[in-house]
């Protein structure tokens, strides 16, 4: 009992405790925070999209989840818009430090399932972000290539007519920032379109509905 009294006066242990609740206040705030982001941007895209039916799941605790919003309103090109948010550790202090290192920011991964194939594969990505882990272009070398210059930051542009070159310059004419935005593409082999952002609350709405509405122009009649 008198060895426990003095571990108590001791400046350790007060580091101890203060560093604890630390701990604590950091892991409800993170919690918090994330799910302001994720919330945020998965009402953005219901407000976009306008989904007949939808299914959220969780798939990483605090830090993963997806949307599946389905459209079956005739006339529209889309049937289905998937969508996965993967948040920074924010809620472990600890680590949060590691993993902006590593993986420096939020992740928005959207697919849109076309009901017409894209009249041809064609690719706007952000210089930086190109060089990631799973961020390669597999037929990169089948396509033409250009850097062009959306805003302050540098895109790499892949097409193969000048009919697409042309959209995707109309596309980034009428829409002067890209903001979050990282990477658009179009693969006809899978009847798909892919959309990264960086999400932020407030922001994926404004510049994920001009890349849903321009989209279909990319579709075979």
């Amino acid at each position: 009992m008198e060895n426990y009294a003095n571990i108590v006066h001791q400046p350790i242990f007060f580091l101890f405790i203060g560093f604890s609740f630390l701990l604590t206040l950091g892991y409800f705030w993170g919690r918090r925070s994330n799910r302001r982001i994720y919330q945020s941007a998965f009402n953005d895209l219901v407000d976009v999209v306008k989904p007949d039916d939808q299914t959220f799941t969780n798939i990483g605790g605090a830090v993963g989840f997806h949307a599946n919003l389905f459209v079956k309103k005739k006339g529209t090109p889309f049937s289905r818009v998937d969508a996965t948010i993967t948040l920074l550790p924010r809620h472990s202090w600890l680590y949060l430090p590691i993993s902006k290192l590593i993986r420096k920011y939020d992740r928005l991964f959207i697919t849109l399932y076309l009901k017409k194939p894209p009249s041809e594969e064609a690719h706007l990505i952000e210089s930086k972000y190109s060089k990631f882990m799973g961020s390669k272009i597999e037929n990169a070398h089948l396509m033409h290539h250009e850097t062009v210059k959306w805003e302050n930051l540098d895109f790499h542009l892949y097409y193969s007519s000048r009919e697409m070159l042309e959209k995707m310059q109309a596309f980034i004419k009428k829409n002067p920032a890209p903001g979050i935005i990282r990477h658009i593409a179009l693969v006809p082999e899978q009847k798909k379109g892919f959309i990264f952002m960086i999400p932020k609350p407030d922001q994926v709405a404004r510049y994920f509905a001009p890349i849903y509405h321009w989209l279909p122009s990319a579709v075979k009649g």
